[in-house]
């Protein structure tokens, strides 16, 4: 009899999830999986995560698979682990666990990704993050890697467009959540006169030197919160370092960021390409504070009524510095981005992110069940005649 999504809230359902990222460095994709973790034990069900760590797992709940190997993908240096070591542990913990489906992030990422797909032990969801191009994608194998899922899914429009392009196929856009609540109730951090805060990776893609080029010339009582940091860290800090009005917080944890965020009077995402959906963006609108932003297809699948934040052409220092300089001054203007951000950041909750994978999770495991020819220890076991069972029923 077909499940339902009413059949598979009744039940206890056992979760992989696998990232490709370190999830003990910050990123979007890492705060994906770790919330929607957290979202989906809230919700009763047995949630596991897999990754590499470096260092300590940052939360109950995570099984580490070693760490990481810097590696340069779309822009940016990505904390990911190919290595034998790393798939030798991803094997065990496969063996070890007897999950009901397994949720893979960035699915044909080298790492312990494929190596879920090569085992395929369970029905398999997979979400697509990054847009832009990516040379995973020309690797040989991952077309064939690519069939090993039974519902393959993208957080935006931008993302499943690369994905169907290099691997064909269906993908369900879906979107990135947020734990609202986190952002409402944390007070935000102290400031004295008007202050941007900037949150992302020092590398040339996201824009940071354009965002100080800009600040240069504002007044000397604004101030820059810059956290984070990346391979462009030293450099910027060498030109920029004088600035008295630029703080360099280095990397912080999400209580901090998240004060930071709340506390400064704009948060700035001057970002140059490669953005599939803007995450930071709703952060700050969760937190009430005001966007400015580059105008680029990811980010306006967050602003995308044109009132949530104050777009400037990307790369411009002189039209992000008059849109920081038009929000920090027009007090009517914050105001309505604020109040139109808080609007549009309450769609984009975790929680209903995970209601929304359940019901993708209903279809894969409904397509193994009626085709479990598709491969993995579970067809095996269903051509013997072992009966194959999803979840075990809530008290």
């Amino acid at each position: 009899m077909p499940l339902d999504f009413h059949h598979l809230a009744l039940l206890v359902v056992r979760i992989g999830i696998v990232s490709p990222y370190s999830l003990t460095s910050p990123g979007g994709v890492q705060t994906q999986v770790l919330g929607l973790a957290r979202a989906l034990s809230g919700l009763g069900h047995q949630v596991r995560v897999l990754g590499p760590c470096d260092g300590a797992p940052p939360e109950t709940g995570v099984t580490p698979l070693g760490a990481s190997i810097p590696t340069f993908a779309n822009g940016s240096i990505a904390p990911i682990a190919p290595d034998l070591a790393c798939t030798l542990r991803t094997i065990r913990a496969f063996r070890d666990e007897e999950f009901d489906v397994i949720h893979i992030h960035e699915p044909i990422c080298p790492g312990p990704c494929q190596t879920a797909l090569f085992m395929r032990s369970a029905p398999i969801v997979g979400t697509w993050h990054a847009a832009g191009g990516s040379k995973a994608y020309l690797t040989p194998g991952v077309r064939w890697l690519s069939t090993r899922m039974n519902v393959r899914a993208a957080v935006s429009a931008d993302a499943r467009d690369m994905a169907h392009e290099a691997l064909g196929g269906h993908y369900e856009v879906v979107f990135n959540g947020i734990e609202v609540e986190n952002f409402r109730t944390s007070p935000g951090a102290n400031t004295t006169g008007a202050t941007i805060a900037y949150v992302g990776r020092h590398e040339p893609r996201k824009g940071l030197e354009v965002l100080l080029q800009a600040v240069a010339s504002m007044p000397t009582d604004v101030t820059l919160w810059v956290m984070s940091d990346g391979p462009q860290t030293d450099e910027l800090r060498s030109r920029y370092g004088s600035d008295e009005r630029v703080v360099w917080l280095g990397p912080v944890s999400d209580e901090e960021k998240i004060s930071r965020i709340k506390g400064a009077d704009v948060l700035c995402a001057p970002s140059l390409r490669g953005e599939s959906f803007g995450i930071v963006l709703l952060e700050a609108m969760a937190a009430g504070t005001p966007v400015v932003a580059s105008d680029l297809p990811g980010y306006r699948n967050v602003a995308i009524g044109g009132d949530e934040a104050h777009l400037v052409p990307p790369g411009n220092v002189q039209a992000l510095n008059s849109g920081l300089r038009h929000v920090l001054e027009d007090k009517h203007l914050s105001d309505q981005l604020s109040e139109a951000g808080l609007r549009r950041a309450s769609e984009f909750s975790m929680a209903r992110l995970a209601e929304t994978y359940l019901g993708l999770y209903e279809r894969a495991i409904e397509i193994e069940r009626n085709d479990p020819e598709r491969g993995g220890w579970r067809g095996e076991l269903s051509r013997i005649g072992w009966p194959f069972e999803i979840g075990r029923r809530r008290s």
